[in-house]
This record gives C-alpha cells, sequence and structure tokens, in this order.
C-alpha cells in the first residue's frame, strides 16, 4: 500500500461509513500510515458543502478533527504544477474546474497516489503525460 492523498469523495466516503470497500481500505490505510494525508483545497470543499447545507456544527467537528490528519498545503510549486495541468486541460477541451488540478499538483508534488472515485477527471489529466498515480477505494 502506498502513501495517498484522499480526494474529497473518499474522505467524505470514509466521514459516512456507509461503503464497506472504503471502511476497509481507509482502516487498512490508517493502521499502516498512523493517519489520513488530505489537501488544503479538500478542506475548503469540505467547509463549501457544510455551509452550504448550513450545517455549522458539521464544520465545527470537521475543523476539529484536522489535528488527527496531515494536511498538505498549495504552495508555490504545486501551484504552478496546477496552472500548468489547468491550461492543458483548458487548450485540449478537456477542463475539469480549478480544484482537481489543484488537488493533482499536491499529489504530484509529494508523490502520492491519489486515492479518487472521481477517475475520469485525473485521467484526463494522466492522458496529457503527467505521472499521477490513482486508486479507487470504491472498487
Amino acid at each position: 500500500m502506498d502513501k495517498a492523498l484522499l480526494d474529497t469523495d473518499i474522505f467524505s466516503e470514509i466521514l459516512k461509513g456507509i461503503d464497506q470497500n472504503v471502511a476497509a481500505k481507509a482502516t487498512a490505510y490508517r493502521s499502516t500510515f498512523g493517519h489520513y494525508t488530505i489537501s488544503v483545497i479538500m478542506v475548503m470543499e469540505i467547509v463549501k458543502g457544510f455551509h452550504r447545507l448550513q450545517r455549522e456544527d458539521r464544520i465545527q467537528q470537521f475543523l476539529a478533527g484536522l489535528p488527527t490528519v496531515e494536511v498538505l498545503m498549495l504552495d508555490l510549486r504545486s501551484s504552478e504544477l496546477a496552472g500548468r495541468i489547468y491550461a492543458d486541460l483548458e487548450r485540449t477541451g478537456q477542463p475539469i474546474g480549478r480544484a482537481d488540478p489543484m488537488i493533482a499538483a499536491i499529489a504530484l508534488q509529494h508523490d502520492l497516489t491519489l486515492v479518487t472515485g472521481n477517475l475520469s477527471h485525473y485521467q484526463s489529466i494522466q492522458a496529457l503525460g503527467y505521472d499521477l498515480k490513482l486508486d479507487n477505494w470504491r472498487a
């Protein structure tokens, strides 16, 4: 099992605890590495989702749990890489929004496997020649 960066959809699945495949792989991962690794972009997406639902209680619960995870930042190097990915996707007519190129860039910069259920977005980044490693814990 490789060290991985969790995408928002998979982390949400872990929080919900419904998908048995995700739960089993998450448990195995956490026992191997001791914590999950997420990005600041994922934090933004989770807070946005709860805020949209006006669930301040869930935001506070989520934020209170952050000290137990490794949170990777979008620094200058990953920002540059995200900009290149974003531009390449637009140039080839495959825009996927801004968040996913940033998450992919963070995974690439730290040489992490990106765990996501949204393979199609990230496979379009791979198709451009970026060496992005993917895994889907739902499968």
